[in-house]
């Protein structure tokens, strides 16, 4: 199987498991063919000595295979590292007074922000997924949300809105229940077409928001990402791209269980669904802030 999304493409046990094209899947029990086996016949795919070349399609029995409790575990891990380094970088952090932001808080929001784009890149080609990446992405991630969550907090929140920050925790997991729900209730099959049009929108997001940082260096910027007109269009492009790319972690896991790719190819689940959830929550959480200001 071989994906079109660079963070699951990167799998070797994800692309040469029991499946041909990602987009196109070809599950045991259909009798078609898959690149990589010699039978065509699916029984027959495991048949031979551990290690073999007819048991490729089997994690190493050293590890085991990808589950759902193992998937859940890690994304337990690394959400928890996003909270806890939120949370301290929340608590470090000065705070705003008279509309004049600190440097600490500042400082935490460029760093955090910067490193998490760094190792979430690192981590999107990365062949080989490593945890320890994975959580040190969590971890950045937090210093970043957590100085961004500050600072929504304190310019935008009012007695009569409540506190922002909490309404786009809930809305951000209640989104993830109901993509969920909706994937496997509605029985949501994933295409080629879909997959290549929500990774092209990533990429194309994050190519604005960095035209817009370096515009905004120079005062030109156009406000995309802003908290006026544009910024809304963005932000509720950005929660639906956010949904999308939870619907394409949800495919790579149900892929990868069926497939049986070793367990740890579950921290590149949790990377990617980390990813998603952050993703939405950002855009709620500016939202919010938008419709409160009006």
């Amino acid at each position: 199987m071989q994906s079109n999304n660079p963070i699951f493409r990167r799998s070797e046990e994800f692309n040469r498991g029991g499946a041909n094209m990602y987009g196109n899947q070809t599950y045991a029990g259909n009798g078609a063919p898959t690149a990589g086996y010699a039978q065509t016949d699916p029984s027959q795919w495991s048949v031979g000595a551990p290690g073999g070349p007819q048991d490729l399609g089997r994690a190493p029995a050293a590890t085991g295979p990808m589950t759902i409790d193992t998937v859940v575990q890690k994304t337990a891990i690394s959400l928890g590292l996003v909270i806890v380094a939120a949370a301290a970088t929340w608590l470090v952090t000065g705070d705003i007074t008279d509309n004049e932001v600190p440097g600490g808080l500042i400082t935490a929001l460029t760093l955090g922000s910067l490193v998490a784009f760094a190792l979430s890149m690192v981590n999107s080609f990365k062949r080989v997924v490593s945890p320890a990446l994975v959580m040190a992405f969590a971890v950045a991630e937090g210093v970043a949300l957590g100085a961004f969550s500050k600072f929504i907090d304190s310019i935008y929140s009012t007695p009569g809105t409540g506190n922002l920050v909490i309404q786009a925790v809930i809305g951000t997991f209640a989104a993830f229940a109901g993509t969920l729900a909706a994937y496997k209730f509605f029985n949501i099959q994933v295409g080629a077409k879909f997959r290549m049009f929500v990774i092209a929108a990533v990429f194309g997001m994050i190519g604005l928001s960095l035209m817009e940082l370096v515009l905004g260096l120079f005062g030109s910027s156009f406000g995309l990402f802003g908290f006026g007109g544009l910024g809304i269009l963005t932000a509720v492009a950005g929660l639906v791209l956010g949904v999308f790319m939870l619907i394409l972690d949800f495919d790579f896991v149900e892929q990868g269980i069926a497939n049986r790719i070793p367990e740890q190819e579950s921290w590149r689940a949790a990377f990617a669904m980390t990813v998603s959830l952050v993703w939405i929550y950002t855009n709620l959480l500016r939202l919010l802030a938008i419709f409160s200001d009006n």
